[in-house]
């Protein structure tokens, strides 16, 4: 028995590294599938969509992306022809299990049998005390010997990092010296919500921190850091330098970095080409033929909110009620769709219910902005029968009609105010009175003359007119 566990020992030595305990369970997944992920996040795919192309699940995808504050945690630059690549060392463990030597596998793989035998020197498994080269064990190994940690500057630099989290994060005082000022928030781990309050720092930029230092410290060339150095320690977990709670401070308060590419999409996932404003009908355009409408929302006080229709020929009028969940008095089931409020269902179902109300020449389109709240448009198309297109992004103009209505509307629900405290009786009497207005647009006839003068035109003489 002695002989036998010297001859593992000596087997075990030969792999040129010391006895290690072990480094714990492998990675989720290898630096090629995280250059896979971070190539996808760069060309602005979802965090989802770019795991499942990258080969993991949508999960791990979303966690990488997090801890990492949205920025590539490995370079995507390809690998140096140098070192073997995974697909390689399964070749090379295919070939040790069918016996072939170094030479015999550096021929066959085109490698020289110097790196051959380093590779089955230095990455192979010995935790049994044999030499067994497995291809998942040796890409493990490579992995973690290519990390090159390094303490970043602003962790090891205590002057430099009071300098940058000063100028970011430092309080606000009054001009006589007393201080703070400015509301308490408490840091919650997420961006600030819409209307609502914001810590008051110095709030120095990152690149006007970094700008400034030469001109501060023109002798000291220690105090020098880039700014994407500075947002890389506020956003990737782990580096130890900057909390997380200061990207707070940042312009923009968020807590993830969002990538470019993402910045730069050209609207939502569901809005595709077919649906886009240019393929709406040609007589939409000039008004001649009434039955397109324009929709958006109006909101208020407590995300509360009222959905608005306008017909773009007469400038009829309807309101949409979207009570918030509590008045409907129904459970929501846990990760299903918000039947209440304005979300996508509860928008869906109020636009159905008021265009059943119409008769079918009168609903030949619907024009809105790219907001969420219509991500069920094929859902609206197929109940309904009312084609929805979409405006380009940050273009209001292209539905005017209905942001002309929407100020109108202002006079009787002002910004800041809970909407949801009106009934669907208050609203349709605004309706009503938004409609009984004469317009110049219309040579001073009402809404509701206009629509009925259309409606009951030789054309259309068997529909009845409306309410």
């Amino acid at each position: 028995m002695a002989a036998m566990a010297e001859r593992k020992k000596r087997r075990s030595d030969r792999a040129g590294r010391p006895r290690m305990r072990s480094p714990g369970r492998p990675t989720v997944a290898r630096r090629e599938e995280r250059q896979r992920f971070w190539a996808a996040i760069a060309r602005g795919v979802p965090s989802e969509d770019a795991a499942v192309a990258a080969g993991v699940s949508p999960a791990v995808g979303t966690r990488w992306f997090r801890n990492s504050g949205g920025m590539p945690s490995v370079s995507v630059a390809p690998a140096s022809g140098r070192y073997l690549s995974f697909a390689e060392r399964e070749e090379l463990a295919l070939l040790r299990a069918r016996g072939h030597g170094v030479r015999d596998s550096a021929r066959q793989m085109g490698r020289a049998p110097s790196t051959i035998s380093r590779e089955l020197r230095r990455n192979a498994a010995t935790r049994g005390g044999n030499l067994e080269y497995r291809a998942t064990t040796g890409q493990w190994h490579a992995d973690r010997r290519a990390r090159r940690p390094k303490t970043a500057k602003l962790a090891r630099h205590e002057p430099l990092r009071r300098y940058v989290q000063d100028r970011l994060a430092g309080t606000v005082t009054a001009p006589d010296g007393r201080g703070p000022v400015g509301p308490t928030v408490r840091w919650v781990g997420r961006r600030h919500g819409r209307r609502q309050h914001r810590r008051w720092a110095t709030a120095w930029s990152p690149e006007q921190i970094a700008r400034r230092l030469p001109l501060d410290f023109p002798d000291d060339e220690s105090m020098r850091v880039s700014h994407e150095a500075i947002y890389q320690a506020l956003y990737i977990q782990g580096r130890g330098a900057l909390r997380r709670e200061l990207t707070a401070c940042l312009r923009t308060g968020r807590t993830l970095r969002v990538p470019r590419a993402r910045s730069r999409r050209s609207g939502k996932h569901f809005v595709t080409d077919d649906v886009r404003l240019s393929e709406r009908p040609v007589e939409a355009a000039n008004r001649a033929v009434p039955g397109h409408w324009e929709g958006d929302l109006i909101v208020g006080l407590g995300s509360s909110a009222i959905g608005t229709l306008v017909e773009r020929t007469t400038r009829f009028t309807v309101l949409l009620h979207l009570p918030p969940l509590a008045e409907r008095g129904t459970a929501r089931t846990k990760n299903g769709p918000a039947l209440a409020g304005h979300g996508a269902e509860a928008v869906r179902a109020a636009i159905a219910s008021a265009m059943a109300r119409l008769p079918e020449p009168l609903r030949r389109s619907l024009t809105w902005d790219q907001g969420t709240e219509m991500a069920q448009h094929a859902q609206l198309r197929i109940g309904t029968g009312l084609p929805v297109f979409f405006c380009d992004p940050h273009s209001p103009w292209q539905r005017g009609t209905n942001e002309n209505t929407n100020g109108l509307l202002r006079q009787y629900f002002p910004k800041g105010t809970d909407l949801s405290a009106h009934t669907a009786d208050a609203l349709a009497a605004v309706a009503t009175a938004l409609n009984g207005r004469p317009r110049k647009t219309l040579g001073w006839r009402t809404p509701t003359e206009a629509l009925n003068e259309h409606v009951c035109s030789p054309r259309n003489a068997n529909v009845a007119t409306t309410p």
